[in-house]
């Protein structure tokens, strides 16, 4: 096994193409594919299987691209700190459901790194995304909740990814609203408080079960519906037309604005948010930061 080797593999995995990955690595196509093959003879497995529609990660090679990545990273620190080179970009990659905590711990932790070149990557997205990027290593950590409605279909599809869950902070729950919303001066607000207005919650794609709803009490009935892909168009709903959400209530000022407030919801449930990872790898140094950063946000939590 050389670096070499290893960096060809993290590259075609990237690509997800060896022709691309070639071009990329500026070799030819047949040198690639045969450093790939040694490399898997040399372990005896499988990274990739091969088919007429291209190549995909084995379950086997997405454990070993995960070593990889560390292998790699781990060297480039090692050069970095006793030659003095920059060997490249930092990268880092995140998906999350729609919290700002997690947004204002990845800023602290590119603010932190000190890198003059870097490639870190900030995905809000769907619950069921979350879990496949960080399963096929497309990031290396995932944020998301458990509550008594949906941990029993969460859990097992992290059981099924080889994925792990562990807590951050248990919240109770509270709706974002405009602060010139009707029910803004309330001290707390009931389900049947919001029967008036329209209730936003983030798309869900073609996992759009209740269970993968990134919103509690997503099963009760509301006549007044919007369905929306990202956090800016949701806040400028719920200042536009008095519209709401349902929510952990941990909210940024500095980096979501004075004009989204947060109110407790009177009702009987949790939102237990947390972080995933692989089981099989050990965390990054960077992703080991990040998870302090978060911890340090949420103990006690940030509002």
């Amino acid at each position: 096994m050389t670096l070499k080797q290893l960096q060809y593999l993290v590259t075609v995995a990237e690509e997800g193409n060896i022709t691309s990955a070639a071009k990329k690595l500026f070799i030819a196509q047949p040198s690639l594919t045969s450093a790939i093959h040694e490399l898997e003879s040399e372990f005896g497995i499988t990274v990739f299987a091969r088919s007429n529609k291209g190549i995909k990660l084995t379950s086997e090679g997405e454990e070993f691209l995960g070593y990889a990545r560390q292998v790699l990273e781990q060297t480039k620190l090692i050069e970095e700190r006793y030659t003095g080179k920059e060997t490249g970009k930092l990268k880092f990659f995140v998906s999350s459901q729609h919290y700002s905590f997690a947004v204002e711990a990845f800023v602290e932790l590119l603010k932190r790194s000190g890198a003059d070149k870097y490639e870190f990557h900030m995905r809000e997205t769907q619950t069921f995304n979350i879990i496949d990027d960080v399963a096929h290593l497309r990031s290396e950590i995932g944020i998301l909740y458990l509550n008594k409605f949906n941990e029993e279909v969460i859990r097992k599809t992290l059981k099924d990814n080889n994925l792990t869950f562990t807590p951050l902070f248990k919240a109770e729950p509270h709706v974002f609203l405009g602060k010139n919303s009707p029910l803004a001066k309330k001290r707390s607000i009931t389900l049947e408080d919001l029967k008036p207005y329209p209730r936003l919650s983030y798309e869900q794609g073609s996992h759009n079960s209740f269970y993968f709803a990134e919103e509690i009490l997503s099963t009760v009935d509301c006549d007044k519906e919007l369905v929306v892909l990202d956090r800016a168009t949701l806040f400028n709903l719920l200042i536009g037309l008095n519209g709401y959400t349902i929510c952990s209530g941990v909210i940024n000022e500095e980096l979501n604005g004075p004009n989204i407030i947060a109110k407790k919801l009177k009702v009987d449930d949790y939102m237990e948010i947390g972080y995933i990872i692989p089981n099989s790898i050990h965390p990054s140094h960077l992703t080991s930061e990040y998870i302090d950063i978060l911890k340090s946000l949420t103990h006690p939590k940030k509002k």
